[in-house]
Formats: C-alpha cells, sequence, structure tokens
C-alpha cells in the first residue's frame, strides 16, 4: 500500500493527533480548523439566529463539539447527514490531591480514566495535560489549557529481579504501582501538595507568560510525549497516542469540510464514550438533541412533529475504531469477521445491540462505497466473548435517529500506542463526503 504515503491528509493527521493530548484540546484544534474554512462560533447561551447555507459550530464543556452545514437555497431543512465520534482516550488522570512524596521523590496518585492497559505506561516519557482554573493576582477567575511538552514524568517498572514472577501474568495495581515520579524533594520543596502547586504555577508561567495567585482546581492527565509516526517499512501505518478515538473525529470533521453544501449535514464528537457517555457533554447527555432543536427551530419545520421528522428523516454514522485481526492472536476473532488494515472500512455489528448496525442502515452504507469504488468490511465478536460499544445505541436510544456503527481497523486498542492503517483514511473519508453530499438517504 505504497500510495498511502502520499496522501497528504496523513501529515494534517499526524500534527491532529500529536497536538491532542486531552479532549479540550482536540475541541480547540477541531475549532480553529472550522474557523479556518468559515465556520461561525455559537454560544448554548445566546440565541441563535441561523439561515440556508449556514456553517457554524458550538462547544459544551469545551470538550464536546458539534459542527453543521445548512443547505443552501430557501427550503426549509428535511433531513440531516450526522458523523459522530469522542473525543477522550483512556489515559491516567491525576487525583485532585495527587502529591505524595516516597523515598525522597515527589510522585503522583493518579485515577484511571477508561479502560487503560497499564502497561503500556510503563518506563515511558510522559507530559502532563489538561485544564486549570486560575485566580490571579487581582482576584479574577480564569481557565486556562495546561501543555507539558517535555519529559515531565515516568512510572518506572519494577526489575525482573526483584520480582521473576512479572512475565506470568501478575496483575497490576492502579492504586499502589501506577504513581508517577516527577521530581527529588529537597528540604525547601515544604511539603508534596506545596511543592506540586508551586510547580503548578511555574508551568504556567512558562507556557502563558502570567505569574497567577493560585491554582483554584484542575482537571489535569498524563500523556506519552512520543509523537505520532507514519511507520511500518512502506508506510503501511500509523501509530500513535489516542487513536482511539481522535482517528475518527479527524476523518469526520474532513469530510464535513469536504462536502459541498448542498445537504444538511452535521458532526458531532463527544466526551466521556470511554466511561459511559452519562455526562451533560457525553452522548447520554442532551447536546446533540439541543442542537438539533435549535436548528429545527430556525430552518425546519418548528413543531414537536417537524423536529421528530427531521430526527427520523436523517441518519447517524456513529465512528469509532474497531479491532482489526492481530497477527499473533488470529484466534480471537470469528474466522469470517477479521478486519485487516488497509483493506476499508468497517462495519460493526453486534445482535446485542452494543453496536446500532442495523440491515437497513448497514445496507445504505454498503451501497455507499460500492460506488465511491471503497472496500467494506464487517466486525463481529466471537460468540464466546464480549463486545465494548459506542456513542451508536446511546445516540440512537437519546435522539432516536436511525444509526450505524462503522469504524478503520486497528491494533492495540487501548494502549498508550495503538496502530492503524495509513491507505485506511483516505478511503473513510471518501465515502463520508460522498454520505454527507446524497441526496436521499434511504
Amino acid at each position: 500500500m505504497t500510495h498511502a504515503i502520499a496522501d497528504s491528509r496523513v501529515p494534517a493527521l499526524l500534527d491532529f493527533l500529536s497536538s491532542s493530548p486531552t479532549p479540550w484540546h482536540a475541541t480547540a484544534s477541531m475549532a480553529q480548523r472550522l474557523e479556518q474554512a468559515g465556520y461561525r462560533r455559537l454560544s448554548e447561551t445566546s440565541s441563535w439566529q441561523l439561515a440556508p447555507g449556514e456553517r457554524a459550530y458550538v462547544t459544551r464543556n469545551d470538550s464536546s463539539l458539534i459542527a453543521f452545514q445548512l443547505p443552501k437555497g430557501d427550503t426549509s431543512l428535511s433531513s440531516l447527514r450526522m458523523i459522530g465520534a469522542h473525543t477522550d482516550s483512556p489515559c491516567l488522570r491525576l487525583k485532585p490531591n495527587p502529591a505524595q512524596a516516597s523515598q525522597g521523590w515527589l510522585t503522583l496518585g493518579v485515577e484511571t480514566y477508561g479502560g487503560v492497559l497499564l502497561s503500556t505506561w510503563f518506563d515511558r516519557d510522559l507530559g502532563l495535560a489538561g485544564r486549570v482554573q486560575v485566580r490571579h493576582a487581582d482576584g479574577r477567575r480564569e481557565t486556562l489549557l495546561l501543555t507539558v511538552m517535555r519529559p515531565f514524568a515516568c512510572v518506572p517498572s519494577l526489575a525482573i529481579h526483584l520480582d521473576r514472577d512479572v512475565n506470568s501474568g501478575r496483575a497490576i495495581n492502579a492504586q499502589t504501582q501506577m504513581s508517577a515520579v516527577v521530581m527529588q524533594l529537597g528540604e525547601e520543596a515544604g511539603t508534596p501538595a506545596e511543592a506540586f502547586n508551586a510547580l503548578l504555577i511555574e508551568l504556567i508561567e512558562e507556557q502563558h507568560g502570567v505569574r497567577v495567585a493560585d491554582v483554584v482546581d484542575f482537571e489535569l492527565g498524563l500523556y506519552d510525549l512520543q509523537p505520532a509516526a507514519q511507520s511500518g517499512l512502506k508506510g503501511e501505518l500509523i501509530t500513535s497516542a489516542r487513536l482511539d478515538n481522535l482517528l475518527s473525529c479527524f476523518v469526520g470533521l474532513e469530510a464535513l469540510l469536504e462536502a459541498d453544501g448542498s445537504q444538511g449535514a452535521l458532526f458531532v464528537t463527544t466526551d466521556h464514550e470511554e466511561v459511559g457517555s452519562a455526562s451533560a457533554c457525553g452522548a447520554q447527555g442532551p447536546f446533540l438533541a439541543d442542537v438539533l432543536k435549535r436548528i429545527n427551530h430556525y430552518v425546519g419545520f418548528d413543531s414537536e412533529e417537524g423536529y421528530q421528522c427531521l430526527v427520523q428523516r436523517s441518519l447517524m454514522i456513529s465512528c469509532d475504531n474497531a479491532h482489526a485481526v492481530h497477527p499473533n492472536f488470529a484466534d480471537k476473532h470469528d474466522a469470517g469477521h477479521g478486519p485487516k488494515l488497509n483493506a476499508g472500512p468497517v462495519i460493526k455489528v453486534n445482535a446485542n445491540q452494543r453496536y446500532a448496525t442495523n440491515s437497513t442502515t448497514a445496507g445504505l452504507f454498503r451501497e455507499m462505497c460500492r460506488e465511491q469504488d471503497v472496500p467494506v468490511q464487517t466486525f463481529v465478536s466471537r460468540a464466546d466473548m464480549g463486545c465494548g460499544s459506542t456513542i451508536g445505541p446511546i445516540t440512537a436510544s437519546e435522539v432516536g435517529v436511525p444509526t450505524l456503527d462503522v469504524g478503520l481497523p486497528q491494533w492495540g486498542m487501548h494502549s498508550i500506542r495503538e496502530t492503524s492503517g495509513s491507505a485506511d483514511v483516505a478511503m473513510l473519508i471518501k465515502v463520508l463526503v460522498a454520505f454527507c453530499n446524497r441526496e436521499q438517504l434511504d
């Protein structure tokens, strides 16, 4: 698949992945991209004025985003082509009072966010990123993004000489064995909490050029400093942290921006999918429905019945990565449903509704792939194994919109460094652009 090397989108994807260590960073990056493309920022706390041909976006919690384009012309909006993804990824989040002293070192207690593959976090150069609320000298409070882009901490592993059973399936205790080592403490450092607070103030000044009076609160996590890369002998692979699910965020946004504007299209990416989506800015919350009702009010048939008609005439493609067949663990897949890297997007199916796909929605996606000359694959879990889930079933049940689940194949899901195929990116974008431009959804 040497043609993947020439795909101009891959460098842009790598930049997006490397610059988005948290959902807040990813959302800010996507917002910037939308504004560069002429999209207008809306506020949920203000009245909207929408008209045919409008291109706009709105964020919630600075970690979830909805962008939409309305069809040109004077006709009322009758349907939307929706693409969904999520901004969060499994990681190690700092506890509210993380600072600890151990053997003369400042260590930080962490909480696992989502289904973290813990073993992959040992012995990595870790940065620190998230958002902090600060108080300035004049009493003013402000929320700032913090990005420490140099080796800030590490979680050292234990030598095999001290744990001869380490390669025999030893369990990892997230409470006692995953604290991150930050710096050696001197007598002048004060308590661990004082040392950490002083360190945060220094880091904020280093990034933002302002000396804050205090750090009021924070949502911070550790992240792998190794940048995203196109790898493999012929550039066949993309290796990066947070491919699940920033890869889908990138693909969905690119599709929306490449669409011709002839049809109503919407891109939604929400936070907290990895922990169940039950939040105001998660897929189980009202964010999408709130925006759809506002859109229907201004350019649809402004009534409850009109809203229901809009929803039922629309279609949601939920994009979240799929498990590709692992060369060393091929037996973990059903023999007839083993997606491969660089072989096209994957339709995800589960009889117990862990995915929202049905034969009608899958049939339309297959037809679009056929029209665009893009191969399509199918994933079903082994019958003797559990199955993950996505925002697809949640969106379908909360909003009622017909939905299917698709994704790009990858290895190492929930590892600190995941792997996907570089050729797959352009293939899914091509299909999703055709979806955004498609006149009929039945």
